[in-house]
C-alpha cells in the first residue's frame, strides 16, 4: 500500500512519518476543541497554514482538508 500523501509504501492509509504526523494532529485537535470549540475543518486549515507546524503535519492537514471538500 502506498502513503496518501507522498506515495512512501505504508501499512496503512500513511507512511510511518505521516502516520505520526496525522496522530498528532488528532490529539492535539481535542485540546483545540475544548480552549475554542473550533470544527474539525477549521482545526485542518489552522494547522496547514501555520507557520510553525512541521512539514509531515502540512502535508497531512492539506490531505485532510482536500478530503473533506
Amino acid at each position: 500500500m502506498k502513503c496518501k500523501v507522498c506515495e512512501r509504501e505504508a501499512e496503512n492509509q500513511y507512511c510511518e512519518l505521516h502516520e505520526k504526523a496525522y496522530r498528532n494532529i488528532v490529539k492535539e485537535y481535542d485540546v483545540w476543541k475544548k480552549a475554542s470549540d473550533v470544527s474539525w475543518k477549521q482545526y485542518l486549515s489552522e494547522v496547514a497554514k501555520n507557520p510553525f507546524t512541521g512539514l509531515w503535519a502540512k502535508e497531512v492537514a492539506e490531505s485532510l482538508l482536500s478530503q473533506t471538500k
